[in-house]
């Protein structure tokens, strides 16, 4: 399949070499072109405007915010106005259910195809083609798509025909991230302060209560102190607890420690923590314990 990829930050640069890997005629765009070269020189066609990386009978988005995409999709040089018709989009960023629902819209008037696919996964995940897709929109149009999901992923999960829901379950997913961050946090640093080994700790919880790998990796960060280089930066993480919480309010939703989390992150980056995957937020605990430690460059 002729695919396009615009965005290639720490997840779109994985989930565009798999696709290249595949076999698929893979045309590549980023606003740093140099982050497009190495695969360019795997055989990738190395767009310079979006409208290049357009002429495609599918491209994918994966951009940092809803502005970024705003720009990339109804700029005049944007995938709006230089899909052809009957292509497909795919929106893979993580963006707010509002902004998903305007991409559906306009993508049906001008007779283009759209699904929201949001992924789960971090970027040595992509880098594996082991993501978990979050796809929502026309039945047709996810169909069409799935060949490249499942290079990109190990399961593809099909939510419903409105594309926004895709949003929905991404937000949601990304508010329960944070809430076991900051919940680990805080039980670490109090089993620290009691003179436990933070590891060993660690291990009980991932052998009894909590056998799973996000507190297994997480954890290990947390117990580690280890927080660079960031997989997911502090500054994505407070704009998905944002969207969530306007999500939230749009649907009548109370979310209180949502709420609570949003603040915690924006404590993180007033502190300097920019720079830091956003599991430094489980530092914040320890921190305010007593414990040192400088988040600043």
């Amino acid at each position: 399949m002729k695919v396009g990829f615009i965005g290639l930050g720490k997840m779109g640069f994985g989930m565009a070499a798999n696709l290249l890997k595949a076999g698929h005629s893979v045309t590549v765009f980023n606003r740093t072109v140099d982050r497009a070269r190495p695969l360019g020189e795997r055989g990738a066609v190395v767009a310079h405007q979006v409208s290049e990386a357009c002429a495609a009978d599918a491209v994918f988005t994966m951009l940092a915010d809803d502005a970024a995409v705003e720009g990339m999709v109804f700029g005049d040089e944007g995938v709006l106005r230089h899909l052809p018709a009957g292509a497909l989009h795919i929106s893979s960023s993580t963006i707010s259910m509002g902004l998903t629902a305007r991409l559906a819209s306009a993508h049906r008037r001008a007779g283009q195809g759209f699904v929201a696919a949001p992924v789960f996964g971090r970027p040595s995940v992509a880098e594996s083609g082991e993501l978990a897709v979050i796809a929502a929109g026309a039945s047709e149009a996810i169909n069409r798509a799935r060949p490249l999901f499942e290079v990109i992923g190990r399961r593809t999960f099909v939510v419903s025909e409105r594309p926004e829901t895709a949003a929905a379950v991404k937000l949601s997913g990304n508010f329960l991230i944070a809430s076991m961050i900051e919940g680990l946090g805080e039980a670490i640093a109090l089993a620290d302060r009691a003179g436990i080994d933070r590891r060993a700790y660690l291990k009980i919880l991932t052998s009894t209560l909590f056998p799973v790998p996000l507190y297994e990796n997480y954890g290990g960060m947390i117990a580690d102190r280890r927080f660079e280089p960031a997989g997911f930066a502090v500054p994505l993480g407070a704009k998905d607890l944002r969207l969530f919480l306007a999500a939230a309010e749009s649907l009548r939703v109370p979310t209180p420690l949502a709420g609570l989390l949003r603040d915690r992150l924006e404590t993180l980056l007033a502190q300097g923590g920019e720079h830091l995957d956003w599991a430094a937020l489980g530092f914040l605990p320890a921190r305010e314990s007593g414990e040192g430690g400088v988040l600043r460059n």
